[in-house]
């Protein structure tokens, strides 16, 4: 019987652990679960384990020289003239014991749930131990070994022949994925991010369109700092919409990265939850109105495990299964469970209160200066859209 949504996770996810002081912290996963569990939303049976991804299914993205150098370095084995040059061994992304296992996990999890979909198991699958956007072909970069949204991606082209959008709400610019693609006119990608001016990894500017067969296939909306909710969503509703219907995909990944938060403490933006309840609707949304469901979800960024990152995952599980409009106080129970190990009080409700930051004295400006980057950003398709009316 075919299935609503599925949930991929196992604890063996955790073991992508870089240092107890690193940002990136996989507890967050756990977090979210658990949050999930104790709101009565997903039972054992809603939960899918993980693969670990193949040499070969790597290979769809990855170099053989790159991979075979995280091998050797999960077993100490890689010698140190060499770690620079595959972006390992650095401070953003350092070596641990079994890097490659815990990375092609990770991959395999996002592979699991294609499958799921694409062989009509489920309608929708969610796997928040994906989203490394920032990996490439033959390197590491931005706490991301490997990439398992692009590998993914090329998964869907060569094994299911599929269209896919790939849709990055991530607050540091979807790089490794976009590069990965950007010859490609069967995939299409959207990023929205905090301009690279002030953050890593300091790409994803509104004139990188694609190039080749793949120009006009790449979108970037580059928001200037301290941009909130209202400007946040008008551009994302804006766009994703008009590019959908110019795309018209056959399948909608979406990565999550829950760091524009205003608590985020490694970005400049000043969303809050009513942002992170709205993006998974509008990809739902499209995904029913054009891919007939067709909808894989990955996690991404999040350095505020305790306050942001457990809600905002769970509203896109949420989502899924149709439960979306929670509000109110969270489980006491959860909150009791997790807050003696949590550094800051935990967000004791869904929604953020109304006085979480100061008035924002540049409102107006950044709100016009996101709109003309939109405008700006989707000029190919608006122009494609004239052709077609003109044509009629």
């Amino acid at each position: 019987m075919k299935k609503n949504a599925v949930f991929i996770y196992s604890d063996e996810l955790l073991s992508y652990h870089f240092s107890q002081e690193h940002p990136f912290n996989q507890l967050r996963l756990k977090l979210t679960l658990d949050l999930l569990t104790e709101l009565g939303a997903i039972t054992d049976v809603d939960i899918v384990k993980p693969r670990i991804a193949s040499d070969k299914e790597l290979l769809l993205n990855h170099e053989s020289s790159y991979i075979e150098a995280v091998k050797q370095a999960s077993r100490g084995e890689l010698l140190p003239e060499k770690t620079m040059s595959f972006g390992i061994g650095t401070e953003d992304t350092p070596i641990f014991p079994n890097m490659h296992e815990a990375s092609a996990r990770l991959v395999g999890g996002t592979l699991t749930a294609v499958d799921y979909v694409m062989q009509d198991k489920a309608e929708h699958a969610l796997h928040l131990g994906g989203g490394l956007h920032h990996g490439f072909k033959g390197k590491a970069s931005g706490f991301c070994v490997y990439n398992d949204s692009a590998v993914a991606i090329k998964y869907l082209q060569e094994k299911y022949n599929a269209r896919v959008l790939y849709i990055d709400t991530d607050a540091h610019h979807g790089d490794g994925v976009q590069w990965s693609f950007y010859d490609d006119d069967t995939a299409c990608t959207f990023s929205m991010h905090e301009t690279g001016r002030y953050l890593f990894p300091g790409t994803g500017n509104v004139n990188e369109w694609g190039q080749g067969k793949g120009y006009g296939y790449s979108f970037n909306i580059p928001l200037d700092a301290f941009t909130e909710d209202e400007s946040f969503l008008e551009v994302y509703t804006t766009a994703l919409r008009e590019i959908t219907e110019q795309f018209k995909p056959d399948v909608i990944v979406t990565q999550n990265g829950a760091d524009a938060h205003y608590y985020d403490p490694l970005t400049h933006l000043s969303v809050t939850m009513d942002t992170y309840r709205a993006i998974p609707k509008l990809a739902h949304e499209l995904a029913h109105e054009y891919c007939g469901g067709k909808w894989i979800a990955v996690g991404g960024g999040g350095y505020d495990i305790w306050r942001v990152v457990p809600r905002a995952w769970s509203l896109i599980w949420l989502e899924m299964i149709g439960k979306a409009d929670v509000s109110g106080p969270l489980p006491v129970e959860w909150v009791k469970r997790w807050q003696p190990s949590s550094p800051v009080t935990i967000s004791a409700n869904w929604e953020d209160p109304q006085d979480m930051y100061e008035p924002i004295p540049r409102k107006k400006e950044i709100e016009e200066k996101n709109r003309q980057t939109v405008d700006r950003a989707l000029y190919f398709v608006r122009q494609q859209q004239e052709q077609i009316r003109k044509k009629k």
